[in-house]
This record gives C-alpha cells, structure tokens and sequence, in this order.
C-alpha cells in the first residue's frame, strides 16, 4: 500500500481547480479583474472565455508576518476555497485569494462566508 487515496475523477460536476502561479497571471488578473475586498481576504475575479475550470492563485504579503505566518495564512485560504469549491462548481473563471492580517484571526466559518460573499459580489457565483 503506498498511503495514497484513490479519488473518484468521474465526478466531472465540479472539477477542481487550476493554481495560477506566474507573476504574469496575478498582474494581469489584478489590472482587468473585478476586487472584492472582504474582513477576511481581498478577492479578484476574471471572467474567461472558457468553461475550463477555475484557475485559483493565492498570496499573502509580507506586511501580514514572517513566512510561517504567512504560510498558514495560505493554507486556511486554499482549505476555504477547497470548501467553496465542493458545494459550487466554478469555471470559466479566474482568481486571486489576498490574504490579509485578519485572515488568520478570522474564524474559518467567517472566513469560508467572506469567501462566499466575494465570488457573490465579483458576480462568480449567484
């Protein structure tokens, strides 16, 4: 046994996402893209002219704390949107999730709601 879990992928109703990564993707995202600044995040939608599966990056900056701080910021933004993302199925969209200093203070209900209220208002989901 290898310690790997086997995943069902003939549940094409809600593919999992895309991660962006190049500094290319997040500017371009950030120059034409809707913002959603929320308590616990800042979100940033572009509509594409696809129906291929999100493509979801995240950052957080230096001014939220040092790397391990920042880093478990990221992590409760990617398990949100992992949460988002098993109840909705969203494609044909780009994002960016910003951490903020509140991120990880936030409650992660709150937090997953924020979410929820960003891709609302960036017009993602209805």
């Amino acid at each position: 046994m290898t310690g790997r879990v086997e995943t069902d992928v003939s549940d094409s109703e809600h593919q999992r996402s895309i991660r962006l990564k190049k500094r290319s993707q997040f500017l371009a995202l950030a120059s034409k893209g809707r913002k959603a600044p929320m308590p616990g995040l800042v979100l940033q939608a572009l509509r594409r002219d696809d129906d291929g599966a999100a493509r979801v990056g995240f950052t957080v900056t230096k001014k939220v704390g040092n790397s391990v701080v920042r880093n478990r910021t990221r992590r409760r933004l990617r398990e949100a949107m992992r949460m988002v993302e098993r109840e909705t199925s969203l494609q044909g969209v780009d994002l960016v999730l910003i951490g903020r200093d509140g991120t990880r203070r936030r409650v992660f209900t709150d937090l997953v709601d924020d979410l929820r209220r960003a891709l609302r208002k960036t017009d993602v989901i209805a």
